[in-house]
């Protein structure tokens, strides 16, 4: 195929996927009337119109969307072949993009993190937090993370952190005011900080009593954030008590700053573990990453 031709595709491609000649051209580092020019040389040349144009909007046509659906997964195909075919270099390189909570960036990658790359100077790694149960493969992320038993069944699991709990945790000063609970139900006399999840709802605070039964609970406060360390910020400025990673509180647990409560009610949870789908080849640089999280007890 001429190279001309595969210009025009990878155009009318980056214009139908933006919705917009302007993003295409900023995506492919040309002007926009290089863009357009281009996508009407396609279209004179297959002697179709592929895009419908108004003044505020570009969308595909019936043709458009069968062109797209048809060629645009071919390309992304050749795209991945000719990364593959970079990283046969004398090493590993490439861009990683992890989705996970900010709470695994602390207490998991960040630890490991520099000495990864310093390893592998032309290795890029992107984490990008998220709370929610992130398509991975639709977001085009290599891999995610979540506690042991939340993957699904087509997907690869390698654990990279032990197991662990939550702490219900509160600043000395709290509870100079408030006296420490003795059982989770006496959280409904203290001010809670919830956390919002991505679905919208807050997150409930989950026990298991000395019976072994398990207690999903609701609680109630003046603060909520939508990331665990912001509820554990506001724990420490004595606003309330905290449900976070026990891990993520250990230092200030260890150095007096925060007081951890309700320890026998707070069960032990699956470790952390990196998924990806099965049938994803491992790159050089992926195969690295994950060598290097792996979690070795």
């Amino acid at each position: 195929m001429p190279r001309d031709h595969i210009n025009q595709l990878a155009a009318f491609l980056a214009v139908a996927k933006e919705r917009s000649f302007t993003k295409a051209a900023a995506r492919l580092g040309v002007t926009p009337s290089a863009v357009s020019h281009t996508v009407k040389g396609l279209e004179k040349r297959l002697g179709v119109s592929l895009l419908s144009r108004t003044t505020r909007n570009v969308a595909a046509t019936d043709a458009g969307e069968r062109l797209q659906r048809r060629v645009g997964p071919l390309m992304e195909q050749i795209d991945a072949e000719l990364e593959d075919l970079g990283e046969l270099r004398d090493r590993p390189a490439g861009i990683i993009r992890i989705t996970c909570t900010e709470a695994v960036i602390e207490t998991v990658f960040r630890p490991k993190l520099a000495a990864f790359l310093q390893q592998y100077p032309d290795i890029h790694v992107e984490l990008s937090q998220d709370y929610a149960l992130t398509d991975i493969v639709g977001e085009k992320f290599d891999a995610g993370v979540r506690i042991g038993g939340a993957i699904e069944r087509d997907m690869v699991a390698m654990r990279i952190g032990p197991d662990w709990r939550f702490s219900v945790i509160g600043s000395p000063a709290y509870f100079e005011r408030r006296s420490s609970p003795a059982t989770p139900y006496e959280l409904s006399n203290h001010n809670c900080i919830n956390i919002r999840l991505a679905a919208g709802s807050f997150m409930r605070w989950k026990f298991r009593s000395p019976e072994d039964r398990d207690l999903h609970l609701r609680v109630e406060g003046q603060a909520a954030f939508n990331t665990t360390t912001s509820v554990l910020g506001a724990a420490l400025d004595g606003i309330g008590l905290g449900f976070v990673p026990q891990e993520l509180a250990a230092p200030y647990l260890a150095d007096g700053r925060l007081v951890e409560v309700l320890t026998d009610w707070c069960p032990m949870i699956d470790g952390f573990h990196l998924y990806y789908p099965s049938r994803k080849r491992k790159s050089p640089a992926f195969a690295a990453f994950i060598e290097a999280m792996r979690y070795r007890e």
